[in-house]
């Protein structure tokens, strides 16, 4: 079975590994076809033919739904996907993936939307959270892909809400990491040694998930990226209109939304999401 595989990023690049070692065939396209290099795939020319090459599955793993829309929108592509089914692992807006489910279906393709919580470390050794929502029938046709990728797979039928819950957690995720990295700096500033600091957050209050990711890109000021600022903001951005549309207030994202835009503001939107600890708790100007 050949699976079409279109977006090689920090992330897209990593599932494609795993999908390569069980066994996959993919045929890939990336705006970039450098990024390709190294991997045992067919590369196509264009989105299209890379859909067109597919037995069943296209798998879309996009910066943003500008990207996604973008895509769909190429000549063709959409025929080139009829009777298969679009497994969306882009992180989308919560509005517009509803109109990718719209689009997919009138053009007899079957869609699933399927952002997952993890980054490049997860992605490579098959431990991704999994999150999907569309027709059941189209997840059990690409269950054996969601299979290679992670352990837990959560199925929400209602189309959209799978992308609402990863907006949900990556509101928990950009925040722990904004309040571990500022409480690395002040405790630097006053005084402590920066590894020590990590080691007693890490075996105490800040004891969680991002800090067992991020201790060690904490302790060396490492900033290779497995997931970037620039996406980590690109989704805060996402939930803060989610949760305006709800009526809700999302205090700690916006907060934590103005560190990630300091960030970028200072060159770091392409590092590691850990890097906002260069901006986090700056002396104060007179």
């Amino acid at each position: 079975m050949t699976v079409a595989f279109l977006g090689l990023g920090n992330l897209g690049r990593a599932i494609a590994c795993r999908l390569i070692d069980r066994g996959v065939a993919l045929t890939v396209w990336n705006r970039t076809h450098g990024k390709a290099e190294g991997l045992d795939v067919d590369v196509a020319e264009s989105a299209t033919e890379a859909a067109f090459a597919a037995d069943n599955a296209v798998i879309l793993c996009l910066t943003d739904s500008d990207a996604v829309a973008a895509v769909f929108a190429r000549p063709g592509f959409l025929d080139a996907c009829k009777g298969k089914v679009i497994l969306d692992v882009t992180t989308n807006h919560p509005d517009r993936v509803l109109d990718f489910h719209r689009q997919a279906t009138e053009a007899g393709a079957a869609y699933v939307e399927c952002p997952v919580a993890g980054s490049v470390i997860p992605a490579l050794t098959g431990s991704l959270v999994v999150l999907c929502s569309g027709e059941e029938s189209a997840v059990s046709r690409v269950r054996p892909l969601l299979d290679h990728l992670g352990t837990t797979i959560h199925y929400l039928p209602e189309p959209g809400h799978a992308t609402r819950m990863k907006l949900v957690n990556n509101l928990a995720l950009g925040t722990i990491m904004t309040t571990l990295a500022e409480a690395v700096e002040l405790g630097e500033a006053a005084g402590l040694p920066r590894d020590t600091v990590v080691d007693i957050l890490g075996a105490a209050g800040g004891e969680s998930l991002v800090m067992r990711a991020k201790a060690a890109k904490l302790k060396g000021r490492d900033w290779s990226p497995h997931f970037s600022v620039a996406m980590v903001r690109k989704d805060l951005r996402y939930l803060l209109e989610l949760a305006a549309s709800l009526g809700r207030e999302a205090r700690t994202g916006e907060a934590s939304a103005e560190l990630y835009d300091r960030a970028i503001a200072a060159g770091l939107g392409d590092d590691d999401f850990s890097a906002v600890a260069d901006v986090a708790s700056r002396p104060v100007e007179d």
